[in-house]
């Protein structure tokens, strides 16, 4: 529109004014644009030096934040995505390094440096087409560069010594495939299907450890990774480490919660562990029924899994012994035993068990073989020389027999078992003198136990092996069984007529 047609002088007075102010703007912005510019790059030079200082201490976390600060004020200069690259491969952390990798050959294509370090890393990653293309590149422009060279050169070998694996693996030679696998992963360290690849083979051939050796790192290489979580989990499962399991399936159940397979194998291991765990506590409090009674429910959880069976047994045989139960204790120690036979704590329960049922040969037998598995066990040392002094002793005088108790009657019991043999044994009531020489014998032997099992020392050391009243247990003692240390001879002089008194 012309000046003057269909607008008033107001409007254009108006438009006046404004590219006036815009012009304005402009002069002001070009005097103050050279001196905001300058603090910026000045602010962008200050973390980059602290960065460096900071690297060349070693503190890379610090170092990096530095470098996050210049990477944000000048996003369009690659050497500090490279430098970022450099801090964040110093850390391990080769997964964010690419990005940092990819960006700075984005803006400045022929930066050599940057390429021969990714292909580096897609290299150890497995990634050989990508590695091969970036060590081209370099070698397009320096021909002579002898480590892209060396690079692309064990990309070679490495693709021809995968297909070999695989091929070793498909023809089911687990020990060739693991043979080859081992070079691939010297070569690619950061390839996860490679270290599944082994653990597999390791599998096939029975080694557990060993596969659970190389899922561990396979698991943390992927992103999202629940396949090896929770295969490691059942490894750990099948192995009888219910713990390690649960920790592994809950990483599993961190990347998805609702992930199907992994929750109803964690319901599986939480519910056995809860059980188990419940178990030993009450076997550190010595309530052994309870502890049974979880252990039972444990194999009923876990039916199939033969090391949770095994364990079962074994402590449930540990328990029967604990409580004094000999005859149940050696029939469940001696299946615990026969389902696992180098399992020192079986064998030392059973033979517990068998000196409580007063089969002292199989006790020491017991210790003997427990001791051919773990020499070094002082437990075990004194629990055979334990039996050895109670089958001696056994040969000689029982008093528990001579009572006609078991080894584990109380004081009631013994004193009960006691009063009755003494009375219907007191020489007074025999009257031959062959008659009562033979009760003053067995009176003796009976008032010694009585003696012997109601005295906690005396017991105790009755039931170590060794017989309190044995003169040839006694400094100087000597002479035949009946001559009793300690004024222990209940009839004195000899004289038979006297008044006895049951206590």
């Amino acid at each position: 529109m012309e000046p003057g047609r269909g607008a008033g002088p107001g409007l254009w007075r108006c438009a006046r004014r404004l590219l006036w102010a815009a012009s304005l703007l402009c002069v002001l912005l070009d005097l103050q644009l050279p001196g905001v510019l300058a603090s910026g790059q000045a602010e962008i030079e200050n973390h980059l030096e602290m960065g460096r200082k900071l690297l060349a201490a070693g503190q890379l976390a610090e170092a990096l934040s530095h470098y996050h600060s210049a990477v944000e004020g000048d996003p369009k200069n690659y050497l500090t995505y490279y430098k970022r690259a450099t801090i964040y491969l110093a850390m391990g952390k080769f997964r964010s390094a690419l990005p940092d990798l990819s960006k700075a050959i984005e803006l400045k294509p022929d930066f050599l440096a940057a390429r021969l370090q990714r292909g580096t890393i897609l290299l150890k990653e497995g990634n050989t087409q990508e590695a091969k293309r970036d060590l081209e590149a370099v070698l397009q422009s320096d021909p002579g560069h002898k480590e892209a060279k060396n690079q692309l050169a064990r990309g070679a070998e490495l693709e021809a010594v995968t297909q070999e694996a695989k091929a070793a693996y498909q023809r089911r030679d687990y020990v060739a495939a693991v043979r080859f696998l081992e070079r691939v992963i010297e070569i690619s360290p950061w390839d996860p299907e490679a270290k599944e690849l082994r653990a597999d083979s390791h599998l096939m051939l029975g080694d557990h450890a060993k596969a659970i050796l190389d899922l561990k790192p396979a698991a943390k290489l992927r992103t999202d990774n629940r396949a090896a979580f929770l295969k490691l989990s059942q490894l750990y499962y099948s192995l009888g480490e219910h713990e390690q399991s649960l920790a592994q399936v809950r990483e599993c159940l961190k990347l998805d919660q609702d992930d199907k397979a992994c929750f109803a194998h964690y319901k599986q291991v939480k519910k056995l562990s809860k059980q188990l765990e419940s178990a030993e506590e009450h076997v550190r409090a010595g309530r052994y029924v309870e502890a049974i009674e979880k252990y039972n429910a444990a194999m009923k959880t876990e039916p199939q899994v033969e090391v949770y069976i095994a364990k079962a047994k074994a402590r449930i045989c540990h328990c029967l012994s604990k409580s004094q139960r000999p005859q149940e204790a050696i029939e469940v120690c001696t299946e615990a035993h026969r389902r696992d036979p180098h399992n020192v704590f079986v064998l030392h329960d059973r033979a517990e068990a068998y000196i409580l049922n007063e089969e002292f040969q199989r006790a020491v037998e017991d210790y003997q073989e427990a001791k051919e598995l773990d020499g070094e066990n002082e437990e075990i040392k004194e629990g055979l020389e334990r039996a050895q002094k109670l089958l001696k002793q056994s040969k000689k005088r029982d008093y528990y027999k001579v009572l006609g108790v078991r080894r584990n009657a109380n004081k009631q019991e013994i004193l009960k078992a006691y009063r009755k043999l003494a009375q219907q044994w007191h020489p007074d009531n025999f009257q031959s003198e062959d008659d009562k020489k033979e009760a003053e014998k067995k009176f003796i032997d009976i008032a010694a136990a009585k003696e012997v099992l109601t005295d906690p020392d005396m017991r105790q050391k009755f039931d170590s092996g060794e017989d309190p009243l044995d003169p040839e247990n006694q400094q100087g003692a000597g002479g035949h069984p009946h001559q009793w240390p300690f004024e222990f001879n209940p009839f004195g002089s000899g004289n038979f007529h006297f008044k006895f008194h049951f206590n």
